[in-house]
C-alpha cells in the first residue's frame, strides 16, 4: 500500500513530468470507476501536486485567455492499494486508468493518468485535506510531535504501538513497511503499549548546556521513535524510484528492496494485528502481542512470508502472504478406530452368533456335556484377558436369526458352555 514517501514521490513526479506540459480539454473518467465525475473543461491549463501524509492534492489551473474562462479546481487523492500516476501516449493508455488528463495541441498528445489495478483509490473535489487526519510525518513534523504527545490520553494509546502507528490522526503518513522498520530500529516490541514507549519522550528534554550543533548530533545519533517517524520516510523519498523513476523495471526498485532492514526479510518473526495486517519484528513481541502460536525466530517465518509484487500500475508494494500456522496449528479430524483399522475388521469378524450356529447348537444339545478341564482353552465364559476380542465383537453386533425371531441366550455363570462361538478364530 502506498505510503507517506510514495505519496511525496507521486507528487514530485507529477511536477517535474507536467512542468512544460499545456493540458487541454475535458477530465476524463473510466465508466467502470464508482468516483465522482469532474466537471472541468478547460483550453489550456497547468498541473501541479502536493503531498500531506497519505493524501495528495492536484490541482488544475487555467491559463490566461482560456476557455471558457473559469477558475481552477483542485482535487484530493488517497491511492488506495494500489493507486500512482502514469505520463502515457493517449493512444496507449495503461489498463485501469480510472481518470486521464489529456495535453493540448500541438506536439505528440500525452495523458497524465490516474491508474489503480484494485480500485481502493479515491479522489474528492474542492481541495480539502480529509478531516481529522493529523500533521503529515514528512512535512510537518514539529506539528506532528506535539500532537502526538499532546493526545497520550487518547484511549488509541491504550493499544499495542504498532497498531497506533498506523493511526492517521496522528501518524498521518505511516504504512506497514515504516512502521516495521521505525521499531526495528530502536528495538521496542511491536506490541509493548503505546503510551507506555511515547510517555517517556514527554520527559526528554535536552541538556541547556549543549550547543546546537551538540544538540543536532545526540538527536541524529539517538533518535527517539518520533524523530524516526520524520527522518526514516525522508530516507526513502531519497532513495527515488519506486515506479516514479525515468525506467520503471525491476531495477526501480532495487535501491528499496536493498534498504529494507525488517519488513519482509528473512530471519524476521511476524504476526498480525488486531486488524489483520502483518507486522514484521525481531525478538520478543511484547506484552500485548494475540494469543496465536509462537512467531518464528530466525530463519524465515515459518507461517508468512512476504514477498514483492508489482501492480500494472508500475508501483510496487511489498505485500505479505495469506497467513499459515505451522504443523500443529489446524487440527485435522481423528479417523475413528474402525476407519484407521479398514478392512481388517471385516476379515477378522466372525459370523454372527445367532445365525448358522444355532443349529450348531440345537445339534448338540444331546451330547454329554464338557467339563471345564475337557474344554479348549478360551471356551470358559471368563476367558483369558489377551484372548481375542473378536466375538465380542459378535456380541454386540447381534442380528435376527434367520427366522426373525429373536432367540434369548440364557448361561448360567457357573456352566462351562459348550458353544463354539467364544473360541478364538483360526
Amino acid at each position: 500500500m502506498p505510503e507517506g514517501p510514495e505519496l511525496h514521490l507521486a507528487s514530485h513526479f507529477v511536477n517535474e513530468a507536467c512542468r512544460e506540459l499545456v493540458f487541454g480539454g475535458c477530465v476524463e473518467k473510466s465508466p467502470v470507476s464508482r468516483n465522482p465525475e469532474v466537471p472541468f473543461e478547460s483550453s489550456a491549463y497547468h498541473i501541479s501536486a502536493l503531498a500531506r501524509g497519505k493524501e495528495l492534492r492536484l490541482t488544475l489551473s487555467p491559463l490566461p485567455g482560456a476557455q471558457p474562462p473559469r477558475g481552477p479546481l483542485a482535487l484530493v487523492f488517497r491511492f488506495g492499494m494500489t493507486g500512482s500516476f502514469q505520463l502515457v501516449p493517449s493512444d496507449a493508455l495503461p489498463p485501469h486508468a480510472h481518470l486521464r488528463f489529456y495535453t493540448a495541441p500541438p506536439g505528440p498528445r500525452l495523458a497524465l493518468c490516474f491508474v489503480d489495478i484494485r480500485r481502493f483509490g479515491h479522489w474528492d473535489l474542492g481541495g480539502k485535506w480529509q478531516p481529522g487526519r493529523g500533521p503529515c510525518v514528512l512535512l510537518e513534523y514539529e506539528q506532528f510531535r506535539e500532537n502526538v504527545l499532546r493526545n497520550l490520553a487518547d484511549k488509541a494509546f491504550d493499544r499495542p504501538i504498532c497498531e497506533a502507528l498506523l493511526d492517521q490522526r496522528f501518524f498521518n503518513g505511516i504504512g506497514n513497511y515504516l512502521r516495521a522498520e521505525i521499531l526495528y530500529r530502536l528495538r521496542i516490541p511491536p506490541f509493548e503499549k503505546a503510551r507506555t514507549v511515547l510517555e517517556a519522550l514527554q520527559q526528554r528534554r535536552p541538556s541547556p548546556e549543549l550547543t546546537l550543533s551538540q544538540k543536532i548530533r545526540a538527536k541524529l545519533q539517538n533518535p527517539d521513535l518520533l524523530e524516526l517517524c520524520h527522518s526514516v520516510p525522508k530516507e526513502v523519498v531519497q532513495l527515488g524510484g519506486k515506479g516514479y523513476g525515468p525506467e520503471s523495471t525491476e531495477e526501480d526498485f532495487a535501491a528499496f528492496r536493498a534498504w529494507l532492514r525488517c519488513y519482509g526479510t528473512p530471519g524476521m518473526s511476524s504476526l498480525r494485528d488486531r486488524h489483520g495486517r502483518t507486522i514484521w519484528f525481531q525478538g520478543d513481541p511484547g506484552p500485548l502481542a494475540p494469543k496465536v502460536p509462537t512467531p518464528t525466530l530466525g530463519g524465515t517465518p515459518e507461517w508468512e512470508h512476504g514477498s514483492l509484487e508489482k501492480g500494472g500500475c508500475g508501483h510496487k508494494t511489498l505485500q505479505p502472504h495469506q497467513q499459515q500456522y505451522p504443523a500443529g496449528g489446524k487440527s485435522r479430524k481423528k479417523k475413528s478406530k474402525g476407519a484407521q483399522r479398514g478392512s481388517e475388521d471385516q476379515v477378522e469378524n466372525p459370523p454372527s452368533p445367532n445365525k448358522a450356529p444355532s443349529r450348531t447348537r440345537r445339534a448338540r444339545r444331546g451330547l454329554p456335556e464338557q467339563t471345564a478341564a475337557q474344554q479348549p482353552e478360551g471356551t470358559s465364559l471368563q476367558r483369558d484377558p489377551e484372548a481375542p476380542c473378536v466375538p465380542e465383537k459378535g456380541k454386540r453386533r447381534r442380528q435376527p436369526a434367520t427366522s426373525g425371531r429373536r432367540r434369548p441366550q440364557k448361561i448360567k455363570a457357573d456352566t462351562p458352555s459348550s458353544e463354539p462361538e467364544e473360541t478364538s478364530v483360526s
